[in-house]
């Protein structure tokens, strides 16, 4: 996870995009088979944000599933295989990135009309 040149600092001394790989591996420690990441992307810079893209593939890839939420809509629709919409508390939309783009419900609710990838 990129970590080893910040082994010795204290956590609070990391960078945001060095913070959300930390938390990754610390819950990697008890072998899961889900990971739930929140906000993975908030207030982290464009590097840290491909970073975590390519740790989220590579969980994916060791057969870890991820539930992942975040604001961040087209970070998240970059790596995620199935995104769900929900807005007041129901499931508008439901699919895989093309799906979700598509989607009217998704466009009126949360993306807007002009959102493009």
């Amino acid at each position: 996870f990129g970590l080893q040149r910040v082994a010795d600092s204290r956590a609070e001394v990391l960078s945001g995009g060095e913070k959300r790989r930390l938390e990754v591996a610390r819950a990697l420690i008890s072998d899961p088979s889900l990971i739930l990441l929140d906000e993975p992307f908030s207030g982290v810079d464009p590097i840290a944000v491909a970073d975590l893209q390519q740790v989220i593939r590579y969980l994916s890839d060791q057969g870890i599933g991820v539930l992942l939420t975040d604001h961040n809509v087209r970070d998240t629709l970059n790596v995620c295989d199935r995104s769900f919409i929900i807005y007041d508390g129901r499931i508008i939309a439901q699919g895989d990135r093309e799906e979700i783009l598509k989607d009217a419900d998704a466009r009126r609710y949360y993306l807007g009309e002009q959102f493009s990838m």
